[in-house]
């Protein structure tokens, strides 16, 4: 009661609660999957830069996505090794709302980029001779402009509604990375109107999202049943298999780590952690190597451009 009610110049993140002495070990998979992030979203977007067979509405969402994935990964894995090695779980205040705001800022868009990508696949699929005058560069480049403006509009008012909040010394988040809930838990007052809007507004905007493509992929199906030649089929069908593998990829930890926060009360805080970790890391990991293995084209590419490469590397 006679501590000042004021906000923290800085804040400690706590690693994983009850598994600090394994924070090193558990680091090492951590930064493997980040290195290997890294690398397969660079090698995306190169190959899709530097191939201009490949500059088609499809792949520019898919360089969407790997830059989206590269945001959402190197927002938190940094900072959570260097607690992890370092024991450097201390954070400025400004930096902990900054890396909140991308943390949430990047899922929001990449959730915008998969709903594109689904009804880039609905227009292929359902109706092909209007696939060209639909997917324009420029509706490309409008899907991106309103993924980022969502997103900006959803998650920087949870910015504000934190900075009002007196924090009363409380300053430990037990966490590898600033998010909107663990911070405003800290704070020393009423914080009803974080909870309504902080999970109510993003999880209905995500929700939306899902929804829509859940039809985008029912009108597919349907749209599929109709095709007499059984190739054609199994040619669409490869085209959206990717798409939703990777769709189950960025929701499924997500939906599981909220699911299990909000309702699994008997699971241990520790794994709730891992959890999260996990939903900022596989997305990046594995949205490369999909797109790599099962799209023949980028596949192809790949190889084209690190044959260039090591040509260029034996020339010199």
């Amino acid at each position: 009661a006679n501590v000042t009610a004021s906000t923290p110049s800085t804040f400690i993140l706590a690693g994983i609660p009850g598994m600090e002495k394994s924070h090193v070990l558990i680091s090492i998979p951590f930064c493997s999957m980040y290195l290997v992030a890294l690398l397969g979203n660079g090698v995306l977007l190169v190959t899709i830069g530097v191939e201009r067979s490949l500059h088609q509405p499809m792949y520019l969402l898919v360089s969407m996505l790997a830059v989206a994935d590269l945001v959402l990964s190197t927002t938190t894995v940094p900072k959570m090794l260097s607690l992890f090695w370092f024991c450097s779980g201390e954070i400025s205040f400004g930096a902990c709302l900054t890396q909140m705001f991308f943390l949430h800022f990047s899922f929001s868009a990449e959730s915008v980029i998969l709903l594109a990508m689904a009804v880039d696949r609905f227009v292929a699929i359902c109706y092909p001779l209007h696939y060209a005058a639909v997917l324009t560069p420029w509706a490309v480049a409008k899907t991106g402009l309103l993924a980022l403006l969502r997103s900006f509009l959803i998650i920087f008012p949870c910015v504000f509604l934190l900075k009002r909040l007196p924090f009363c010394g409380r300053k430990v988040i037990p966490h590898t990375y600033c998010e909107h809930m663990g911070i405003a838990r800290l704070a020393c007052a009423d914080i009803s109107v974080n909870v309504v809007y902080g999970l109510a507004l993003p999880f209905a905007a995500i929700a939306l999202d899902l929804a829509l493509i859940a039809v985008s992929y029912v009108l597919i199906l349907l749209a599929l049943f109709r095709l007499p030649s059984r190739s054609a089929r199994h040619k669409a069908l490869g085209t959206c298999g990717s798409h939703l593998c990777v769709i189950a990829l960025f929701y499924g930890p997500a939906f599981f780590a909220v699911l299990t926060h909000r309702f699994g009360g008997e699971i241990p805080r520790h794994l709730h952690i891992l959890l999260a970790n996990l939903y900022v890391l596989f997305p990046p990991l594995l949205n490369p190597i999909v797109y790599g293995v099962r799209t023949r084209q980028i596949k192809e590419k790949v190889g084209k451009v690190l044959a260039c490469s090591k040509r260029r590397r034996l020339q010199q």
